[in-house]
């Protein structure tokens, strides 16, 4: 494995980050996206099919360079070609595939799409793309080599996916915007809803020791770690947001909460801090 360890990634450039997993960054860096977008590769080296283990790949070990030759696209990321050069001189990429419907992961979906003439899978309809059928739960796809478990993660949105690389070395799971790689998602309210989010970071937290693979920031070592602490943090701003709302009134604005809450907040991320106050008020019933 020429690099092993979680590091961040080179914009337009393919960085190894596990057996079957590789990122290339995308350059579109900002408040919402921190770096920019990471658009993952998944291959497992091997002759195809007939290998003995295709699916499985307990080992990288004699199975020939990384990526093989053909790889599955994770989102595509904005509508940038050189970006999208970048990620289908990967290999031959035989299927894409998108964590969630926000535009940072979608815009450059057509686009890839007709480079490649690669099916797109996505929870929603409306992002699939030729022969690619909607992704649902417990969805065991196989392709480039790789097992690929579909995890319907709602709460960042109410189509937000994860994808379980089960037999990778390490164990990783592509956690799109769900669990990012530093600080925490926006609710996207009122199509994301919180307590959807916490039912998932309490179904993710049940992978001990895998490596979180998000789409913005650098990779994690332990998922379960990871939603542990995110848990611990929604649910002490669930107690400021009672005591705030205790000493302005049930009729105070989301606006006016916001302020008390997130005082320093860059003006950035500001509408992304209302749908988060909305969200924890819709959760705690008022």
């Amino acid at each position: 494995m020429s690099d092993p360890k979680p590091v961040h990634a080179t914009p337009g450039v393919l960085r190894r980050v596990s057996a079957c997993a590789g990122v290339v960054l995308a350059p579109n860096p900002g408040p919402m996206t921190l770096d920019g977008t990471n658009t993952w590769i998944l291959s497992a080296p091997g002759d195809g099919p007939e290998h003995p283990n295709y699916g499985h790949h307990p080992s990288a070990q004699g199975r020939g360079e990384w990526p093989g030759p053909d790889v599955v696209v994770v989102d595509p990321g904005p509508l940038d070609e050189a970006h999208l050069q970048a990620v289908a001189a990967t290999g031959t990429v035989v299927l894409i595939l998108v964590t969630h419907r926000h535009g940072d992961h979608t815009d450059g979906i057509d686009r890839l799409h007709e480079i490649t003439g690669a099916p797109v899978r996505a929870a929603l309809p409306e992002f699939c793309r030729d022969s690619g059928e909607p992704l649902r739960d417990g969805d065991c796809i196989l392709a480039a080599g790789v097992s690929i478990r579909v995890l319907a993660t709602p709460g960042h949105t109410s189509d937000s996916v994860c994808f379980r690389l089960p037999h990778d070395e390490p164990e990783t799971v592509i956690t799109g915007d769900t669990v990012l790689g530093r600080g925490s998602t926006m609710i996207d309210h009122p199509d994301g809803s919180l307590g959807d989010y916490l039912r998932s970071l309490e179904l993710l937290g049940q992978r001990s020791g895998a490596t979180v693979l998000p789409a913005h920031g650098a990779p994690l070592p332990d998922l379960q770690e990871v939603c542990e602490e995110l848990t611990e943090h929604r649910l002490e701003r669930l107690d400021q947001v009672r005591e705030i709302v205790a000493g302005l009134g049930r009729d105070a604005s989301v606006e006016a909460i916001t302020d008390a809450v997130y005082a320093d907040v860059p003006a950035g991320v500001r509408r992304a801090a209302e749908r988060s106050i909305a969200a924890q008020l819709a959760y705690l019933g008022y």
